[in-house]
């Protein structure tokens, strides 16, 4: 008998957005599925900055463990929020066909405070860093919770925008009309990508998730990723990367950033290469960048960011 498939997820209403959204997929293709949601450390501890609490994969820890303990079979992420390195015994069975990949400004339907000083909040160091680097006389506070907390906490405070992952609002009908998409700010990595994992001993349920899988958003995420685990980002480090597919000449073009905290260092790199050439896009992106002066700049960025004892 075909075993039901458990899908783990977090309870916040994008996280469960996203594992129905995989549900009803299986479900389409004939697999028995349940979905269990679990809370998260990421969303409990709210009063802390992410890179102060110390570790990568703060949202999917909770559902690693699920997992390993057999808890559950498969977990649904947003792929810009997994470690780079999954853990033992866990692999990538399938990423879904990518959904909107850029940031966008949520403001309060005023936009004359881009020109004059202002509070702009996000949890990112990344687009903290790109903000500060585009607008060096703002201030960026920090901004912790799921969407509709963040979405709330904007209109409860003074701040004149905030910035937010189009997708994650897109998805749960929260984007509202008060917003500018950010096309110059370059997103994280495999931003706007959902990601299923299983334990990689389990054939039955791999089989089943790998028919979800969209081949030009695993191949775009991998080099951006890529990338990331190549200088050292973990998820705190202000790393933007965007990898694309262009049909009509079979190339990948690829926009990759390593900033300093404050916004005032920048390394940016644009390559544009074959198809046939983006198994090590990424790895090469990343070693332009380390070796003209971004190796000093990641050690000064990891001094900075150490947890306080």
């Amino acid at each position: 008998m075909a075993k039901t498939i458990r899908i783990g997820t977090r309870d916040s209403e994008l996280a469960l957005w996203q594992a129905h959204t995989v549900q009803k997929k299986l479900n389409d293709l004939g697999y028995k599925t349940e979905i269990i949601a679990v809370k998260s450390q990421g969303d409990i501890i709210l009063d802390k900055p992410l890179y102060e609490l110390g570790i990568t994969g703060i949202f999917t820890k909770t559902l690693d463990i699920a997992m390993i303990n057999g808890d559950v079979d498969i977990a649904v992420h947003s792929m810009k929020d997994v470690p780079t390195a999954l853990p033992t015994g866990i692999v990538q069975a399938a990423v879904l066909e990518r959904a909107n990949v850029l940031d966008i400004l949520v403001h309060k339907g005023q936009l004359d405070f881009l020109n004059e000083k202002a509070t702009i909040a996000t949890g990112s160091l990344r687009r903290q860093a790109q903000w500060l680097n585009k607008y060096p006389n703002h201030t960026v506070v920090d901004l912790r919770g799921n969407v509709n907390t963040r979405m709330q906490k904007l209109q409860d405070n003074d701040w004149s925008g905030a910035v937010f992952a189009a997708a994650g609002l897109e998805r749960i009908n929260l984007k509202p009309d008060t917003f500018i998409n950010l096309d110059w700010m370059i997103p994280a990595p495999a931003q706007g990508a959902m990601v299923v994992v299983a334990m990689g001993n389990d054939n039955f349920t791999i089989d089943a998730v790998s028919q979800l899988n969209d081949i030009e958003t695993e191949i775009c995420t991998y080099i951006e990723r890529q990338f990331l685990r190549t200088l050292e980002g973990g998820c705190t480090a202000p790393i933007g990367a965007l990898a694309q597919y262009n049909q009509h000449d079979d190339t990948i073009t690829f926009h990759g950033c390593l900033l300093s905290l404050d916004g005032k260092q920048k390394f940016e790199i644009k390559k544009a290469v074959d198809i046939s050439e983006w198994k090590k896009l990424g790895f090469h992106s990343a070693q332009e960048i380390l070796e003209n002066g971004g190796s000093a700049l990641m050690a000064e960025i990891k001094k900075q960011l150490k947890p306080k004892a």
